[in-house]
């Protein structure tokens, strides 16, 4: 079953598109958007976790504003104009929302992102290392000086990054994998060869969506999940 729902947010208000399971319950995972918003492509993740046995929640960090997918220069500018302290708070308020929640089985939560969200989804789990166990980036990760507190981190990551990636570049997240591994942290950033960015977007809006690789992919994330997030 997919609504939209409300939850707190420090104080003030936020909402999302929550899935639950058709067997009713289920570990938690929350997903979150690429600069569009909470799109489509998104909503469809959420669903596929759903079927997959997850109770998935996508908050909505641009508060209803969306951009469409041909539109990358406002999209471009609602990720440049979020509110980092207001995201922070936003994904924050989700994961306390799915934790609490009664269909939710799991103690932690897992956390999924796609480019703007993959960047997202590490600084989620460096922020609540109490609530994160798994962390799941497409092709997005900090960089510079957007870099959380790294020694807060504690959730296991498997992330998925793109080899043709002028965003987020395959020099780089081997070298964040890298620094984090020297820090003792479980992670490993896979760059996937001859995949372009958004490899993974069913809306296929940068023309580089690569079906036959989503669909080898999936399967990993659901094993990843299912074994960390309990």
């Amino acid at each position: 079953m997919a609504e939209t729902v409300e939850f707190r947010s420090n104080g003030q208000g936020a909402s999302g598109y929550f899935v639950t399971p058709s067997v009713g319950s289920g570990p938690g995972v929350l997903v979150i958007q690429e600069w569009w918003g909470l799109d489509s492509g998104i909503k469809e993740m959420a669903d596929r976790l759903g079927a997959a046995g997850f109770v998935a929640l996508a908050p909505d960090l641009y508060h209803g504003e969306l951009a469409a997918h041909n539109e990358m220069d406002k999209a471009a500018q609602l990720m440049k104009s979020l509110p980092p302290e207001r995201a922070a708070r936003d994904m924050s308020g989700a994961v306390d929302y799915l934790s609490s929640h009664p269909a939710v089985t799991s103690d932690g939560i897992g956390v999924v992102g796609f480019c703007m969200g993959g960047m997202l989804s590490f600084m989620i789990a460096a922020n609540r290392p109490d609530k994160v166990k798994a962390v799941v980036p497409f092709y997005g990760f900090p960089q510079g000086d957007m870099q959380p507190d790294w020694s807060k981190l504690t959730a296991s990551v498997s992330g998925h990054m793109a080899e043709h990636d002028n965003f987020f570049p395959p020099a780089a997240a081997r070298a964040l994998e890298a620094k984090l591994r020297g820090m003792g942290k479980n992670v490993t950033l896979t760059v996937h060869a001859g995949a372009g960015h958004a490899f993974m977007a069913p809306h296929n809006a940068s023309g580089s969506f690569n079906a036959g690789l989503a669909a080898q992919v999936w399967p990993k994330v659901l094993s990843f999940l299912q074994e960390t997030v309990r």
